[in-house]
Formats: C-alpha cells, sequence, structure tokens
C-alpha cells in the first residue's frame, strides 16, 4: 500500500519535516512494440506498480538517496557533473542522469537527501527504469525551479535515462507514465505526442506473467534493432517508417515489423472504441508473430508463455516491451481471469522449468506527487 511506502520512505528520511513525495507508475503495453522510435503508434496502460520518491532539501550541494529495495548510497554532485554511467551502484545512474538533464534545462538542483521504494519488478519489461527515471525527474524539476508540462517530464525522463544506460530508447513508456488514466488504454502517436484514453471493457481483465527471464535492453539487440529500421527508412528517403506502407517494407523483415504493428496498434484501438473484445485476442497474437518472426525479439520462454495463456483460455496474449526476456501480456474474461492465471503459470512452469510470477494489472493515473 502506498501509505505504507510513504510510511517507510518517512522512516529512511528520519522524519516528516520538508518532505515531498512523487510516484510514477510502470506501465505494460497492450500492443505496438518498436514503434515509438519511427514515430508510430503504441498503446500501452500505467498499472497500478509504481515508482514512488521521498525527498527533502538538505545543505552542502549533493545529492545523497537511497532505494528501500536496492542496495548501495547513491552521493552525486548537484551540479550535474558527475558522469552518469560511472555512478555506482548502477541505479544510481538515474538520479545522477536525471540531476544533469534537469541542469542542461536551466534548473538548478539544490542538496537533497532521497529514498526510494518501486513495486515494478526490474528486468521484466514493465518500465521499472522509466518509472524510476519520471519519478526522480519529477521530484527533482520540483525541488530545481523548472515548470515542466507532463511531455516535458517524458522527455527529461528519457534524456535521463539514456545518459544513465546508454541506450536510446523510445518515448513511449515516460508518456505512459505521466499520462495515465484509470480504466484506460492509452493510444499514443509518437509524431506528435498526441495521447488518447479509451476506455478498458470492463469484461475483460489485463493479465501479466513474467516468464523467470530477465530483460536487460543495454546488453540486448534494442539498438542494433533501432539502427536497422533507421536505415530502412534511409533507404526510402522518409523521415521515419510511420511514412511507409507494406509494400515499400515486404523484403525488410525489421521494417515490415514496423508498418504492419502500427496497423495492428489502430485496428485494436478501433476495437477497443467499438467494443468488439472478440478482436482484441487475434490482434495480440499476430503482434506477437510479428516480433517473434520478423523482428525477432522473443525468446523460447516467451513463445512458450504466449501458448500457455493460449491453452489456458486467454483470448489472446503477447510479449510485451523490447523482447528479449521479461514479461507476456495477456487478455481474458475477468470471470474467467483467476483460472486463467493459474493454468497459464502451471503450464509454462511444467514446460520450461522457469519459476514464473503473474498478476492482475489495473490501469491507473499518471504520475504526481502524493499528499500535500
Amino acid at each position: 500500500m502506498t501509505d505504507q511506502r510513504i510510511a517507510d520512505l518517512t522512516d529512511a528520511l528520519d522524519g516528516p519535516d520538508g518532505l515531498r513525495f512523487v510516484r510514477a507508475p510502470g506501465r505494460v503495453n497492450l500492443i505496438g512494440d518498436h514503434t515509438d522510435y519511427q514515430d508510430g503508434f503504441c498503446l500501452p496502460m500505467a498499472i497500478d506498480r509504481d515508482c514512488l520518491v521521498g525527498l527533502r532539501p538538505t545543505d552542502g550541494g549533493r545529492v545523497r538517496a537511497r532505494s528501500l529495495e536496492l542496495s548501495g548510497t547513491v552521493d552525486v554532485a548537484a551540479d550535474g557533473s558527475d558522469d552518469a554511467r560511472s555512478v555506482e551502484p548502477r541505479w544510481g545512474g538515474f538520479v545522477a542522469g536525471a540531476v544533469q538533464t534537469l541542469v542542461a534545462r536551466g534548473g538548478r538542483v539544490p542538496g537533497l537527501d532521497l529514498v526510494v521504494s518501486s513495486t515494478v519488478p526490474a528486468g521484466s519489461g514493465l518500465s521499472s527504469s522509466s518509472a524510476l527515471s519520471v519519478a526522480l525527474t519529477m521530484a527533482l524539476g520540483d525541488t530545481a525551479g523548472l515548470e515542466l508540462d507532463a511531455n516535458d517530464v517524458a522527455r527529461a525522463a528519457l534524456d535521463a535515462e539514456v545518459r544513465a544506460t546508454g541506450v536510446p530508447g523510445g518515448l513511449m513508456d515516460q508518456l505512459a507514465s505521466v499520462h495515465g488514466v484509470a480504466d484506460h488504454a492509452l493510444l499514443i502517436d509518437c509524431r506528435t505526442l498526441a495521447v488518447e484514453p479509451i476506455p478498458l471493457p470492463r469484461e475483460v481483465a489485463v493479465l501479466v506473467v513474467h516468464s523467470g527471464v530477465p530483460r536487460t535492453l543495454a546488453g540486448s539487440a534494442y539498438a542494433e534493432r533501432r539502427a536497422a529500421t533507421e536505415r530502412a527508412a534511409t533507404r526510402l528517403g522518409i523521415a521515419s517508417l510511420r511514412d511507409a506502407n507494406l509494400r515499400d517494407v515486404q523484403d525488410d523483415a525489421f521494417a515490415r515489423h514496423v508498418v504492419t504493428e502500427n496497423a495492428r496498434v489502430l485496428a485494436f484501438a478501433a476495437a477497443l472504441r467499438d467494443h468488439d473484445v472478440g478482436a482484441l485476442g487475434p490482434l495480440l497474437l499476430a503482434s506477437h508473430a510479428s516480433l517473434r518472426d520478423d523482428f525477432a525479439v522473443s525468446t523460447p520462454e516467451l513463445d512458450l508463455l504466449v501458448d500457455a495463456f493460449v491453452a489456458a483460455g486467454a483470448l489472446g496474449a503477447r510479449l510485451t516491451g523490447a523482447g528479449f526476456g521479461g514479461c507476456v501480456v495477456g487478455l481474458a474474461l475477468a470471470t474467467k481471469a483467476p483460472r486463467v492465471l493459474d493454468r497459464t503459470v502451471e503450464r509454462y512452469r511444467s514446460a520450461s522449468g522457469r519459476e514464473p510470477s503473474a498478476f492482475v494489472v489495473q490501469a491507473v493515473e499518471g504520475a504526481g506527487r502524493v499528499g500535500p
């Protein structure tokens, strides 16, 4: 519960005087992966797993941070002079990255003591790193005297994350975290940054199962895939694959995934608007097939998990996030969701020999301050 976590952060910071709290949710992407950095469409939702930051201004020009879940103490200069990729422990690079990006935008970050707590599983494809970056950026930006709107926060959080990891990610995760709407998915146009909340059917539950295989973008082929799509756009003489059609990319599997995935996102959004529940599952399965066969970011475990979802009675399922491990998202009728989840876990455990973790997620409001 958030109240208990606030109490834990308050204790870790030696009392409530002068404390501020900011929370930023993780996200699950229902459909539309590897489209954001090609100006495409995606359809995530902010989830009821979040990163919570408590902080208090101090003297001394240093930003000191601890985590309730992770080891190590972070101590970086408030003027942004520390190299984010050199900070130890590694999660501290996100603190340094947030300081750097806010200073670069004209902010004056004061000395701070802060403590972080997160319920977003790390390495899951549910944007634990982006939730951390958004929470830190919003919390530090508030103290640095910057007035940032939601999209400014998202851009700055992405900048902080890139500084920390060196991975050139897209903006979907941060936009989903800041723009979340309870009980809604978010159709995001990654070219214009327009966000359309679309109600989720009450009779459908969103299920997430972690494959037990951690995902690490910095050690994956993510950057290679992105570079391949950029080369395809250059070859076609267009700004991004958002402007390509299927005929243009028929012989390029990576580019073909982006073009067909954009079409699936728009079809999924239309099905949600029309309350056409029957159309949702096949679109999820087609997305997974494209990520597996054309974009080559699935793994044997993720494929097994999708198959287990289908065998257990889910409407459909797909890997979610960048791939290379992490989670699968599935949809099931709400009345059948507990049984579907139990059967999926049992089938996957038996087939893979791995221990999955599973949960139902709810769509929640986006990032913001907690309390007065």
